[in-house]
């Protein structure tokens, strides 16, 4: 069932969204060669702490997970497309990074996520970066009062095939609201014109993945969380929470 949420309830998601902006952006800065992935999860803990949140994320275990998720963000590296568990790992030069976090706050989620390089950048991990920001930006610009899902899915698959990337055909947005996944499903490919209709209420998560290689498989982990580029090409993940309004989509993530 598809929750449309009132001017006040959007309101309450901004206040989440705004920590999740914030541990992002402190997760970012924290960054750097020789930092842990559960370094990084330590200080995106601290933020959610001290601003009194819950992270959804923690303890989480969908239909596909074989454990609960034990960290509160999710750590991406390289290869690994989204849902990668934080570890021992340090970050090496050249890296490319995507973090997802979300965050519960008063009972409304807020959930996003970067991707940044680390040290000396690849060019081709920029091109990367730039095409999923693309996507990310085309897939804003469509969830419009009066549009509906399939036009929000065309506008980020097209930027993906225009950049000749891949993404993972079984994961992409959701909705959001009190519950960190909720209806309605936001593909990252679909016909214009298409799916539930949006209206003034309607909050989205939308978040390219693209897969550099071209392909749109993915393989599993041994973690039995993170997904993995089945050719070793690198991947990227930008994601906001976003709310349709008659006035046009608002990020209610940004810090």
């Amino acid at each position: 069932m598809v929750e449309i949420k009132t001017d006040a309830a959007l309101e309450a998601m901004r206040e989440a969204g705004r920590v999740v902006g914030q541990a992002l952006a402190a997760v970012r800065e924290a960054a750097g060669v020789g930092v842990s992935l559960r370094d990084l999860d330590a200080t995106a803990r601290t933020v959610l702490t001290k601003a009194g949140a819950r992270s959804p994320f923690l303890g989480y275990r969908p239909s596909f997970a074989s454990t609960p998720f034990p960290a509160v963000i999710c750590t991406s590296v390289n290869d690994a497309v989204v849902h990668g568990v934080p570890t021992d790992y340090r970050l090496r030069d050249g890296d490319l990074v995507s973090i997802d976090c979300g965050a519960e706050l008063d009972g409304w989620t807020g959930d996003a996520a970067i991707s940044f390089t680390v040290g000396t950048p690849r060019p081709a991990d920029l091109d990367l970066i730039d095409a999923t920001q693309e996507a990310l930006d085309a897939g804003i610009a469509a969830a419009t009062v009066g549009h509906r899902i399939g036009d929000i899915s065309h506008a980020i698959g097209a930027v993906a095939r225009s950049a000749r990337c891949g993404m993972p055909a079984d994961f992409g947005g959701h909705g959001i609201g009190r519950r960190m996944h909720e209806d309605p499903s936001v593909p990252n490919r679909g016909r214009p014109g298409r799916g539930f209709p949006l209206r003034h209420g309607l909050a989205l998560a939308i978040e390219p993945m693209l897969m550099a290689g071209g392909r749109d498989d993915y393989r599993t982990g041994a973690d039995g969380w993170t997904l993995l580029t089945t050719d070793g090409s690198r991947a990227a993940h930008i994601e906001h929470t976003v709310a349709i309004t008659e006035e046009g989509p608002r990020i209610l993530t940004l810090p």
